[in-house]
């Protein structure tokens, strides 16, 4: 058996916030393809000689402009189905954060917006998104509600 198909690494962010009993998660809506102008968590490829926990500090940096320290995300999951990106096989490592409050986001880099959105709201997300965000919703909010 010959091994000739490569993997590529990323990583998602999953941040959560609260408003009036209401859950909102921060979305970007992508600038490029695959799923341009859909919207997805904000995330991407971990480069080379980079650890995955910081690529995820990265991505989330330059598209929405936050600097969430590294010691606060929670790892969520890892998620490998051979079909999650039509540009090749992906391997996502997932983080997540609840925040107090939602913080000021702008959309830059590979997003051309970001927002906070209600939980209930959200549909047809980019990638396995929605798969994500309900593991991370159970992970780190059920317990809390």
């Amino acid at each position: 058996m010959s091994i000739s198909q490569s993997i590529s690494v990323t990583t998602d962010a999953v941040l959560f916030t609260l408003r009036k009993s209401e859950i909102y998660v921060l979305l970007i809506q992508r600038k490029n393809s695959p799923f341009k102008n859909h919207w997805a968590l904000p995330g991407g490829f971990v480069e080379d000689n980079e650890r995955v926990k910081t690529a995820c500090q990265r991505e989330l940096k330059e598209e929405t402009g936050l600097s969430i320290p590294i010691s606060t995300f929670v790892f969520i999951d890892y998620f490998d189905n051979p079909k999650r990106d039509p540009r090749g096989r992906t391997l996502s490592f997932v983080f997540g954060v609840i925040l107090e409050k939602p913080l000021r986001v702008k959309g830059s880099d590979d997003a051309n917006k970001a927002e906070w959105i209600n939980l209930k709201k959200i549909s047809n997300l980019a990638f396995d998104h929605f798969e994500i965000i309900q593991k991370a919703k159970h992970k780190l909010l059920d317990h809390k509600i």
